[in-house]
């Protein structure tokens, strides 16, 4: 089995394919990433000489490129993590946002109609259905839920959607899409907001949260995450939608606080900025299909995940170190420039 695993070098991409290789030795794992500032080649330092696995420097939405690496591949599956996705930045450069989301996702999809793949997979977000009200706890994010965007950002990953699913009706390509709630673990990029808080407060320096803090999201502990997608491409119905939650619901200053907590730091480093402009209150995934359908339940309570999240942050101060000073963006040249 050959599985390209597009932007394998950012977050949640890298994390998927650590789990892949681990869990299915005899597959032929292949990362195509751009590597933008997002986008960090050391995390996959562990894994470049396995003999599995494949590291391919390209922009999805490089026609060329994609279709060079289809034809020296052969994939049976293309898992898509690949897009912009930082709100605050759709908000100021929605452009970029547009090009590799929506662009991007079709030049994807038609090199898997060109050269024939056993499934494409989607990776999407719940904030393709807007946000629910704080006042009810009743209220979940279902795969029925009409969609409602927010931002530029979330705007660009409906609209990937909707052409992956015209993708599946118009020419029968075999897709599936999952929206998964915020995810959290090793090789987040230090931008979102867990390790922001958590690199800010190592460092003494102001904790930064928007408005008052009374957002609500529901977390996803990264590994959860990874064994649904891998129950979605191996046992998910084609055609279908999966919500992929966390039933981890906390406020962003519950989290801050907390973060200050674990570390001993004092909760005078909190510092409440501006809110971002329509900013989504509330996110609640009902996981009840993929639990139904595929079996799958997220194991870990956010109170042992972000446990294990600050414990890899401080026993990898070089890796988000090196992101924070911007040295991490010369690695693949110093490697690979002159290759």
């Amino acid at each position: 089995m050959t599985i390209i695993v597009t932007g394998g070098a950012g977050f949640i991409g890298s994390n998927f394919i650590f789990y892949m290789l681990e869990k299915y030795p005899d597959y032929h794992i292949v990362c195509l990433d751009k590597l933008t500032y997002a986008g960090n080649l050391s995390t996959l330092v562990p894994i470049m000489d396995n003999s599995n696995f494949r590291f391919v420097k390209a922009d999805i939405c490089d026609r060329a490129a994609v279709y060079k690496l289809f034809e020296e591949e052969k994939p049976d599956i293309i898992v898509n993590f690949a897009a912009e996705s930082h709100v605050d930045r759709s908000i100021e450069t929605p452009d970029i946002f547009l090009k590799t989301n929506i662009m991007g996702t079709a030049v994807l999809m038609d090199a898997c109609r060109k050269y024939g793949i056993k499934r494409y997979h989607q990776v999407s977000t719940d904030e393709v259905y807007g946000d629910l009200p704080l006042d009810r706890p009743d209220m979940f994010f279902t795969e029925e839920t009409p969609i409602q965007t927010s931002s530029p950002y979330s705007s660009s990953k409906a609209g990937a959607d909707l052409l992956v699913l015209a993708y599946h009706r118009t020419y029968g390509l075999p897709v599936s899409i999952s929206r998964c709630s915020n995810n959290y673990g090793p090789y987040h990029f230090p931008e979102k907001l867990i390790p922001l808080i958590i690199a800010n407060a190592l460092n003494d320096k102001p904790l930064p949260v928007y408005g008052t803090g009374e957002n609500v999201r529901d977390w996803l502990y990264v590994k959860d995450h990874c064994i649904a997608i891998d129950l979605i491409i191996h046992n998910g119905k084609i055609g279908e939608i999966y919500n992929v939650g966390g039933h981890n619901e906390m406020r962003n200053i519950d989290i801050v606080k907390l973060i200050c907590k674990e570390l001993g730091k004092s909760e005078r480093l909190i510092t409440f900025v501006t809110d971002r402009k329509g900013h989504d209150l509330r996110y609640a995934i009902d996981p009840s299909k993929i639990y139904n359908e595929l079996g799958w339940f997220p194991k870990t309570k956010f109170k042992d995940g972000i446990k294990k999240t600050i414990e890899w942050y401080l026993n990898n101060r070089e890796w988000w170190e090196t992101i924070i000073s911007g040295e991490y963006k010369n690695y693949y040249e110093k490697m690979y420039g002159n290759r």
